[in-house]
């Protein structure tokens, strides 16, 4: 039997557990992932080296890669003295010198996949170097991935330059080849539309047979989706690149504790109100589940119980 095809595209935080689940199930994977971050080391590499920035990918590799900890230890360490190296993680340079021996990013990831045994495929969503510009609902714009929260503003749109970026073409592949499509949780406007506002990529989510499911946030972020609802994610993915390109919605289902959303309100985040009237008549399937856990008084969606909701829809 032919193992079902499933694609995860976005980037930040959670998108690796999501990935983390879905290696451990027996399906071919495939990750498509953001390369707009400007911060930090990210963003130094990209700046002198003239390349994607690596970190989504680095997180990417990571998650997916079945190594021995201690190897794994090492490629994901932050260095914090040195000249030049303070801030720098071990990971970047390795993608950043990969992609200097084999001449081209893409390349880079392919051959750092070999060497950590990655399951299955990582794309950049572009082999190119971007940048994320986001226009404000007063008709401000500002530049950089890592500033578009800070301005504290309603956004109205985001967009890439140069324009058109060019997908990866084994990205656009990937996405019409696949049985279910998965759009990961994380930051909507910087880890998650910046792949999909990327021309074909929205054309491919409209064309694929694929099921494109959105896994929503649990939290609503500061600076960019204050007092969003589930329908107002949904409704900023499909203003960006048109309606049906999503046919169903995972929204968490229980309860979140009185004191770690006190811990989240210190950020000026809350649960996001999953408004399912709205989402129905938005033409959605909605897929309520009990899919996150409490670490730290933080919360983060389950790998397992993900991966298992996800797979139970191929």
């Amino acid at each position: 039997m032919t193992p079902k095809k499933i694609v995860v595209i976005g980037g930040g935080t959670g998108m690796p557990v999501i990935l983390r689940g879905l290696k451990q199930q027996p399906i071919e994977l495939s990750a498509i992932v953001t390369v707009a971050d400007d911060g930090g080391s990210s963003g130094r590499l990209r700046t002198e080296m003239e390349m994607p920035a690596p970190g989504d990918i680095r997180n990417v590799i990571a998650a997916l890669s079945d190594v021995e900890p201690m190897l794994m230890d090492l490629f994901q360490h932050r260095f914090t003295k040195g000249n030049g190296l303070s801030g720098h993680s071990m990971g970047n340079l390795l993608l950043a010198a990969m992609t200097s021996v084999t001449g081209d990013f893409y390349n880079g990831i392919k051959e750092i996949s070999r060497v950590l045994n990655v399951k299955g495929n990582i794309y950049p969503i572009a082999n190119q170097n971007m940048f994320l510009h986001a226009e404000y609902e007063d008709g401000e714009v500002v530049v950089g991935e890592s500033n578009i929260p800070k301005a504290n503003k309603r956004i109205k749109r985001v967009f890439l330059k140069p324009n058109p970026v060019l997908p990866l073409p084994e990205a656009v592949t990937a996405i019409h080849d696949a049985d279910l499509v998965v759009i990961a949780p994380g930051s909507l406007y910087t880890s998650t539309l910046p792949n999909l506002i990327v021309p074909q990529i929205g054309e491919a989510l409209r064309a694929t047979k694929a099921k494109v499911v959105y896994v929503c946030n649990v939290m609503t972020q500061a600076g960019e989706t204050n007092h969003y609802t589930a329908s107002d994610h949904v409704k900023a993915i499909t203003d960006h690149i048109g309606d049906d390109c999503i046919q169903a919605v995972i929204v968490h289902n229980q309860t979140i504790a009185k004191n770690v959303q006190m811990v989240y309100a210190e950020e000026n985040a809350e649960p996001v109100k999953y408004d399912l009237d709205r989402l129905r008549d938005m033409g959605l399937e909605i897929i309520e589940a009990d899919i996150v856990k409490e670490l730290n008084h933080s919360l983060r969606h389950d790998t397992d119980k993900v991966a298992n909701v996800l797979c139970s829809l191929t």
